[in-house]
């Protein structure tokens, strides 16, 4: 579903899915497949997984940081740059996005991972640690998936990614030691090291962000805006969605033997996900039509509030608790379920905008994120 192929004066719905191409028309189809084919690889071929996660530097997992990145790139350089300046001034979505993430969504997975959880200790700890891990990447496309404002993504991951770097030891600490320790719960402990954080910042935001400026700004300069825009961008658009399913591939060999060999664990621990994303998703989206956002930056924010960082959040489990723990499990359940829930959001908020954000006569289309070309 690249959002070129979707043109925003086409109210119809028919219409929309008749622009879309092969790919973009069975995007559920294709990600329900990589999953399967990763699940499948990691619990047939021997080794695989321990060979995939051998391929790495300094932890970080160098399939999964390539499938990013090449997920990223695409997205970012759509960005128009020179207009972020109207997102900054945008202080009812600033102010929501960071309610949000820091206070709401740890708040809640917190209490879900405790009343769901309560005799699962380990899974329980690592759902914890999802909720405190905001996403920086690949919220990046399902924001653009379900036609988004691209410029007001960028701003809030990257506020996102600030907040990360100052924030996610201190409410680690709170949330597994301090407050559990108020409530008469038992506590846990949380290892995690500053540039960890940093550097999970620098290698899946900062790296296609800096790639997708210099794109734009150097493109712009030689070629012209309406080259870029016209021509370039739907050359590397499809790159987006190559990259989103090799990233699920990889992710899901990896620890394919992990996730089939213990299915009922899997289901316990799925089910507070499920309904935090349900939750964070739908209270975001209400909270963004009550502030009077329009389409674009309602959908933005409920998806920068959804989504969570589980490259980190995995990386955290497994230099704390280590690669086998229930904490390390728990991270790696999050994408298996949050890749097909937030896959079906975009959906809903595609059936949303038609019927919660009538086109109005005399409306001029967003020549932003709304308005794609």
């Amino acid at each position: 579903m690249s959002t070129e192929n979707l043109t925003s004066n086409d109210p119809g719905e028919a219409g929309v899915v008749a622009k879309l191409s092969t790919l973009d028309r069975f995007l559920p189809i294709w990600i329900l497949a990589a999953m399967a084919v990763g699940l499948l690889a990691g619990r047939l071929i021997p080794g695989l997984g321990e060979a995939l996660g051998a391929v790495a530097i300094d932890g970080v997992s160098l399939p999964i940081a390539l499938g990013l990145l090449i997920m990223m790139y695409p997205v970012l350089a759509k960005v128009r740059y020179d207009r972020l300046d109207t997102v900054t001034g945008d202080r009812r979505l600033l102010i929501s996005s960071l309610i949000l993430n820091w206070l709401i969504g740890p708040a809640l997975m917190f209490a879900l991972a405790w009343l769901l959880l309560p005799d699962l200790p380990e899974y329980r700890t690592g759902l914890i640690v999802v909720g405190l891990a905001r996403c920086i990447a690949m919220v990046i496309i399902w924001n653009d998936l379900a036609c988004g404002d691209r410029e007001a993504a960028a701003v809030l991951v990257a506020l996102n990614s600030v907040f990360q770097v100052i924030a996610f030891g201190a409410l680690g600490w709170f949330y597994l030691a301090v407050l559990p320790g108020w409530l008469g719960l038992p506590t846990a402990g949380l290892d995690v090291s500053a540039w960890a954080i940093v550097r999970s910042v620098l290698i899946f935001l900062g790296i296609p962000l800096l790639a997708g400026y210099l794109t734009r700004r150097l493109g712009e300069r030689a070629k012209g805006r309406a080259w870029y825009e016209d021509r370039f961008l739907p050359r590397i658009g499809p790159f987006a969605l190559y990259g989103l399913l090799f990233t699920i591939v990889v992710l899901f060999a990896l620890q394919g033997d992990a996730i089939t060999s213990r299915p009922l664990d899997v289901v316990r621990i799925a089910l507070p996900l499920l309904i935090y994303f349900a939750l964070m998703w739908a209270g975001s989206y209400a909270l963004g039509r009550a502030v009077g956002l329009g389409y674009e930056r309602t959908t933005t924010l409920a998806f920068t509030a959804a989504g969570n960082n589980f490259e980190l959040a995995i990386a955290v489990a497994i230099a704390t608790w280590g690669a086998t723990s229930g904490q390390a499990l728990a991270g790696v359940v999050g994408p298996l379920i949050e890749v097909p829930v937030l896959v079906a959001l975009v959906y809903v908020s595609l059936w949303l905008r038609r019927r919660l954000f009538p086109p109005r006569t005399g409306d001029v289309e967003p020549t932003g994120s709304g308005a794609r070309g």
